[in-house]
C-alpha cells in the first residue's frame, strides 16, 4: 500500500508504544473483556458444556484469526485509524471506518455503565456483613438498579448510579489523557491482574463441595447438541465479538506499531490468549455453578425430608441426604397417594446445573452469591470486583481509541484544541448520553444496546472489511505488504480464509442470524417488585416505539457504508462532468475529503 508523500511526515511522527509487550497487552486487554467471563461460560452451560467448544474452535480457526490478522496488518501498514485505513483502500469504503467508529462509540456508552455498576459493588464490598448477604437479587434489582416494572416506565435518575457513572468516565479519561502513552502504562495492571484473581478464585473454588460436578458438566460432550444450528451460530458470533473485531480499536492500536513488525505472530498470540482466557475463566465459574447446584439440590431435598418426616411421623434424623432416595422409593411403594398429596419439590442436580444466569446476572448475582459462602467474604468481593474493573477498563481503552483515532486522523479537530481537551469532550458527551442507563428503566435499555448494537452491525462491517481487502485492494497486493512487513508471504491457510472461507462464514452467520431473529417476537424480562427472590417474573413484548429504536440501533452504524459510497460516487460524477466540459480547472478538488 503506497502512502502519500504529504502524509509521510505525519506517519513518521505518529506516537508509538514503549515496547512490544506493552502493545500485545493492549490488544489482549481490548479483546479479553467481560464477555470472556460471563457470555462464554453462559453459552457453554446453555449448550450442555463441552460440546460448545467444538464449533467455537472451528469458528476461531476459520473466522476469528483471519479477521484478526487482517485488521492488525492493515492498521500497522497504513498507520491510521479505521476511517483513514478503509478510505485509503478505496474512497467508496470510507463508510466502513465511520461505521466502526459509531459502533465503538455506542458500545462504549453501555460498557462504561457496567463499569459504574462494578464501582458501586466495589464500594459496598468493604461493608461487614456484605449488604447483599440476605438477598442477592433484591440488592441488585432494587438497591442498585431500582428497576421500574417495565421499559415504558422510565423512572428517575438514580443519583448513586449517576455518581458512579461520572467516576467511571473520569477514570477512563485520566488513563487516556495522553493517548497511547498513558494507556500503555495502565495496561500492565489492567491486562494482567484478572489472571491473578481468576487463579486465586479457581484454587479456592476447587475446595467447595460440589466443585467436581461443575467440572464434569463443563467438559462432558453432548454430541446431540451439535445438531442444533443455533449452537454453530452462537459459536461463530461469540468468537467474533470476543476478539473485538470490526470495532476499529485493533486497527487503531496496531497503527502505533513500527511497520516492520510480525503482525501474523501478534494475531496468533492475541487470538489464542483470548480463547484460552475464555476457557480458563469458565473453570472457576463452572466450579461455582457446581457448588451452587449442590447447595440448591441439598436445600430442595432437605425441604422434602422435613415434609416427609412430619407427614409420616418418622423420627428426626432417620431420613438424611444420603438415604433420601431410598426412603422416597420406599414411601412411594407403601403409600403413593399420600406422597403425591405432599407436592414434593423435584430435586435434580442436573436441572440445577442447567439453570443459568447470563450477562450481568452472572457477575452481580451468581458470583456475589458464591462470595457470601466463602470465608473472609469481603476480601473475595473486593478481589472479584477489582478483576471486573480491570477487564472493563482495558476494553474501554479500545472502544475509546476506536473513536478518537479516526476523528484525529480526519483532522476535523482544530489544531488549537489540545488532544487532552478533545478527549475530555468525547468523554463528557458520552457521559451525558449514557445517563439513560441510570434511569429506573436503564437496565432494559442497556440490554437493548448490548443485543442490537453489538450484533448485526459488526457482522456487516467485518464482511465489507474482508471484501475490501481481498477483492477491492487485491489479495496479491495485500500479501506483498505482509511479506514486506514480516519477511515472509502468507501461507495457504491465510490465503484460503481471506479469499473464500471467512467471507462465506460471515455471510452465512449474518443470514442465519437475521432468519432466526425474524422468527422471534422481541421480548424482555420485566421486574416484578412483589417478588424478592425471583424478581424477573414477567415476560413482556417490546412496545412498537421501542422496537423501532432496536431496529434503528442495528441500522444506524452501518448506514454510513452506503451513504459514504453514494456521496463519493456523486463527487466522481461531478468531477467527471466538470472536467469533460472544462467548466472549472479545480474540479478535481471537489469533494476531496478524508472519507
Amino acid at each position: 500500500m503506497e502512502a502519500e508523500s504529504d502524509e509521510q511526515k505525519e506517519i513518521t511522527q505518529r506516537p508509538k508504544g514503549d515496547n512490544k509487550i506493552q502493545y500485545l497487552l493492549t490488544c489482549i486487554g481490548f479483546a479479553v473483556g467481560l464477555g470472556n467471563v460471563w457470555r462464554f461460560p453462559y453459552l457453554c452451560q446453555t449448550y450442555g458444556g463441552g460440546a460448545f467448544l467444538i464449533p467455537y474452535v472451528i469458528a476461531l480457526v476459520f473466522e476469528g484469526l483471519p479477521l484478526l490478522h487482517m485488521e492488525l496488518a492493515i492498521g500497522q501498514r497504513l498507520r491510521m485509524g479505521s476511517v483513514g485505513v478503509w478510505s485509503s483502500i478505496s474512497p467508496y469504503q470510507g463508510g466502513v471506518g465511520v461505521a466502526s467508529m459509531l459502533v465503538s462509540f455506542l458500545v462504549g456508552l453501555f460498557y462504561n455503565m457496567i463499569l459504574a455498576w462494578i464501582l458501586w459493588y466495589f464500594f459496598h464490598s468493604f461493608q461487614s456483613p456484605l449488604p447483599w448477604r440476605d438477598s442477592v437479587n433484591y440488592f441488585w434489582y432494587r438497591e442498585t438498579l431500582n428497576m421500574t416494572p417495565n421499559i415504558e416506565t422510565s423512572g428517575s435518575l438514580q443519583w448513586w448510579l449517576v455518581l458512579c457513572l461520572a467516576s467511571a468516565w473520569c477514570i477512563v479519561y485520566i488513563c487516556f489523557i495522553r493517548g497511547i502513552e498513558t494507556v500503555g502504562k495502565a495496561i500492565y495492571a489492567t491486562a494482567t491482574f484478572p489472571y491473578l484473581v481468576l487463579t486465586i478464585f479457581l484454587i479456592t473454588a476447587l475446595t467447595l463441595p460440589g466443585a467436581s460436578d461443575g467440572l464434569i458438566y463443563l467438559f462432558t460432550l453432548n454430541w446431540e447438541t451439535l445438531k442444533n444450528p443455533k449452537v454453530w451460530l452462537d459459536a461463530a458470533t461469540q468468537i467474533f465479538f470476543s476478539l473485538s473485531l470490526a470495532f476499529g480499536g485493533l486497527i487503531a492500536f496496531s497503527s502505533y506499531n513500527p511497520q516492520k513488525n510480525n503482525c501474523e505472530r501478534d494475531a496468533l498470540i492475541v487470538g489464542c490468549v483470548n480463547s484460552f482466557t475464555s476457557i480458563y475463566a469458565s473453570i472457576p465459574i463452572f466450579v461455582i455453578l457446581g457448588f451452587k447446584a449442590n447447595e440448591n439440590n441439598n436445600n430442595c431435598q432437605n425441604w422434602n425430608i422435613l415434609t416427609l418426616t412430619n407427614a409420616f411421623n418418622i423420627g428426626v434424623g432417620n431420613i438424611t441426604l444420603e438415604n433420601y432416595g431410598e426412603w422416597l422409593n420406599y414411601l412411594n411403594k407403601t403409600d403413593p397417594s399420600e406422597v403425591e398429596s405432599l407436592n414434593l419439590k423435584a430435586c435434580n442436580l442436573q436441572t440445577f446445573l442447567e439453570e443459568s444466569a447470563s450477562g450481568t446476572g452472572l457477575a452481580f448475582i451468581l458470583f456475589t452469591e458464591a462470595v457470601i459462602e466463602m470465608p473472609a467474604s469481603q476480601v473475595w468481593a473486593v478481589l472479584f470486583f477489582v478483576m471486573l474493573f480491570c477487564l472493563s477498563l482495558s476494553s474501554m481503552f479500545g472502544n475509546l481509541e476506536g473513536v478518537l483515532t479516526p476523528l484525529l486522523d480526519l483532522h476535523i479537530v482544530p489544531p488549537w484544541i489540545p488532544k487532552e481537551a478533545f478527549t475530555g469532550l468525547i468523554c463528557l458527551i458520552s457521559f451525558a448520553v449514557a445517563l439513560i442507563f441510570t434511569l429506573g428503566s436503564g437496565n432494559y435499555w442497556l440490554e437493548i444496546f448490548n443485543s442490537y448494537v453489538g450484533s448485526v452491525p459488526l457482522l456487516i462491517i467485518a464482511f465489507f472489511e474482508i471484501i475490501a481487502v481481498a477483492y477491492v485492494y487485491g489479495i496479491n497486493r495485500f500479501n506483498d505488504d505482509i511479506e514486506w512487513m514480516t519477511g515472509r508471504r502468507p501461507n495457504i491457510y491465510w490465503q484460503a480464509t481471506w479469499r473464500f472461507i471467512s467471507p462465506f462464514m460471515l455471510l452465512v452467520v449474518f443470514v442465519a442470524y437475521v432468519v432466526i431473529e425474524a422468527e422471534k417476537q422481541p421480548t424482555y424480562n420485566a421486574w416484578n417488585p412483589d417478588y424478592v427472590h425471583y424478581p424477573l417474573a414477567d415476560v413482556l413484548h417490546y412496545p412498537e416505539w421501542v422496537f423501532a429504536i432496536c431496529v434503528l440501533l442495528s441500522i444506524l452504524p452501518v448506514v454510513a457504508i452506503p451513504l459514504v459510497a453514494f456521496y463519493k460516487f456523486m463527487c466522481f460524477l461531478k468531477n467527471y462532468t466538470m472536467n469533460r466540459h472544462n467548466q472549472n480547472p479545480y474540479a478535481n478538488e471537489y469533494c476531496h475529503g478524508e472519507l
